[in-house]
């Protein structure tokens, strides 16, 4: 009788490990797909196709570029809401910055072990590598994720296989262990190589592909949670921390500034959720203020917005405030000196 093909679902990051574990799945004539989780943190793409200044770069979901190099197909699955938890209350708490990688990792995983059981799948393959990531990648972590995903040992990591004990998929000989790696550590050359002889295309080599491990951005979201006096968002709160100045003169208020034609269209749309600021004289930015400003801190809050623009050297600027509902009025302001914007208002 003739062996079932055996079908693993592979967690595809857009990072070049996971491209290179799905890889020698294929080269195993192991059937594959790829599962990717959107929760709204994801870095590429956004600004990218958001802002002029980086049209150079391409525009693209590098977990798509990833399938279609391999020749797989992709599922893309929003999880904006159930991921919540995952980063408000990590049961594992946090890596240097807002980056919950333990409790994240078990979510995917648990979510695709789901997606496997639902679609007849066999087996769940991710691109970790033993110690390349402080937090969820190290040999004491790496059963733990297994385990609180449900995946236990139909979870195999072909780049590091030949370190951990054996898993089901290699002791059914669904797959031949002998063919995977045994990588450690976060040398990439092994990985780099590899890439250049299968002729993919990669992302970046780390692979990092969420704004919670960045510092500027986990500032901004620590920022808002504080001027809210409890830690909850929403997808446009993430989104907005994404574009622009972000700049905080009195706890009351905060200031977003467009930096450039893209960011200022984007910033449109939500002139109906915000007093929002612009000089109609002079070609500058739209700043949004989220918060509550008295008429001290609106004339503050045009100084500032004067001063991002192209009329800065004047003595005075009109400085027009519209309101959500429509309403607009002016204000004439002198710009803001450039000494007077302090280094801690901006986040």
């Amino acid at each position: 009788m003739e062996k079932r093909k055996r079908k693993a679902v592979v967690l595809l990051s857009g990072g070049l490990d996971s491209m290179l574990a799905a890889r020698l799945m294929l080269d195993q004539g192991i059937h594959v797909e790829g599962i990717n989780f959107f929760t709204g943190f994801c870095v590429e793409g956004h600004t990218h196709a958001v802002r002029h200044d980086r049209k150079s770069r391409p525009v693209r979901n590098n977990a798509l570029h990833s399938a279609e190099q391999l020749g797989i197909r992709l599922h893309i699955i929003e999880v904006i809401e159930e991921y919540k938890d995952v980063v408000l209350n990590p049961r594992h708490g946090y890596g240097a910055h807002l980056n919950p990688c333990l409790d994240c990792k078990s979510f995917m995983v648990g979510h695709a072990r789901q997606w496997m059981e639902e679609h007849g799948f066999d087996f769940i393959v991710t691109g970790e590598v033993l110690g390349q990531r402080p937090m969820s990648q190290r040999r004491d972590t790496l059963p733990v994720v297994a385990r609180e995903s449900g995946a236990l040992d139909r979870l195999l990591r072909p780049l590091c296989a030949k370190l951990l004990p054996p898993t089901l998929p290699e002791r059914e000989g669904w797959v031949d262990r002998e063919r995977l790696l045994g990588l450690s550590g976060r040398n990439r050359k092994p990985q780099i190589g590899l890439a250049h002889t299968y002729g993919y295309e990669y992302a970046q080599p780390a692979g990092g592909c969420c704004f919670l491990t960045d510092p500027n951005y986990t500032k901004k979201l620590r920022d808002l949670w504080g001027s809210r006096g409890e830690r909850r968002y929403d997808f446009d709160d993430i989104m907005l921390l994404k574009i622009g100045r972000h700049l905080r003169p009195r706890p009351s208020f905060k200031l977003i500034i467009g930096r450039e034609e893209g960011e200022n269209r984007f910033l449109e749309g939500y002139r109906n959720r915000f007093v929002h600021l612009w000089t109609p004289d002079h070609n500058g930015p739209l700043a949004l203020l989220q918060g509550e400003a008295d008429d001290a801190d609106l004339d503050l809050a045009c100084a500032i917005a004067a001063r991002f623009g192209q009329g800065r050297a004047a003595l005075t600027v009109r400085v027009a405030v519209g309101a959500p509902d429509g309403a607009r009025y002016d204000r004439e302001v002198a710009p803001l000196p450039p000494h007077a914007l302090a280094a801690d208002w901006y986040l």
